[in-house]
């Protein structure tokens, strides 16, 4: 048995295990809060495991003779695995910037409680499509193309080159500009009905000022709010599931 090639087969799982467990910890569904480190952990060394034979094959052949190189490109690695990571942890924002605006509609902008998905206060909305979202992707298979960016990262960015800066400042825009978007069309019905009902308590004032508006109209808002975000929920959802695919689908490669 030839134990030569031992330190360049530990340097390489490192460099691999450096990239897919950086993203492992950012990515949609595998990396949430609510999963414990070790659990997270053991997801990446699998991982590392089962990439490591086809994604050796994109690293040097021998180690780089100095530390200075043995840094940089342990430092790449990791600036690849966090930029992946976060650019798919940003899908989730849709969400919650949809469920923020559905709660502002609905009367409930002001009832917040801890979300698991973010690890922050946020409506109560919010916290429940975020939560739901991430079990649909599970339910619908859509953490395979986690993984298959995953793989397919070794694609668009190789190791030991230098990542386009420029490039990856526009799809951040881009990727932020697109939740944002998503999430105001996930939200586009509540904001017809707030419209429509706050033009309606408006009127309703004018010709009838002696009631109290405010104690007869929230909880006819929230009432019709919540049965309002049930009945749209499946197409909501299914809005979201579309714009996750997409996103993950921009780092398969093939």
């Amino acid at each position: 048995m030839d134990v030569t090639l031992l330190p360049q087969v530990a340097f390489m799982f490192l460099l691999i295990f450096a990239r897919i467990g950086t993203m492992v910890m950012l990515m949609p569904a595998l990396g949430e809060q609510g999963i414990p480190t070790r659990i997270r952990l053991g997801i990446a060394l699998s991982m590392t495991l089962v990439m490591y034979p086809m994604a050796s094959a994109a690293y040097p052949a021998q180690m780089p003779p100095t530390v200075l190189g043995l840094v940089t490109l342990a430092a790449g690695e990791f600036i690849v695995g966090f930029f992946v990571g976060l650019a798919a942890r940003l899908v989730l924002s849709a969400m919650v910037v949809a469920g923020s605006t559905i709660a502002s509609q609905s009367g409930l902008a002001m009832a917040q409680a801890f979300d698991p998905a973010q690890g922050t206060q946020g409506v109560i909305f919010g916290n429940f499509l975020s939560i739901f979202g991430i079990t649909m992707i599970f339910v619908t298979d859509l953490h395979h193309l986690v993984v298959a960016g995953i793989h397919g990262s070794y694609t668009l960015f190789p190791p030991g080159e230098w990542m386009p800066v420029g490039d990856l400042a526009k799809y951040a825009v881009m990727t932020v500009a697109d939740a944002f978007r998503v999430g105001i069309q996930i939200s586009t019905p509540f904001l017809a009905f707030g419209l429509i009902f706050y033009l309606g308590l408006g009127i309703l004032n004018r010709l009838m000022p002696q009631i109290q508006i405010f104690f007869v109209a929230m909880p006819a808002n929230i009432a019709m709010g919540v049965l309002l975000l049930f009945l749209l929920l499946g197409t909501l959802i299914t809005w979201y599931l579309s714009h996750v695919e997409d996103v993950l689908n921009r780092f398969v490669a093939g």
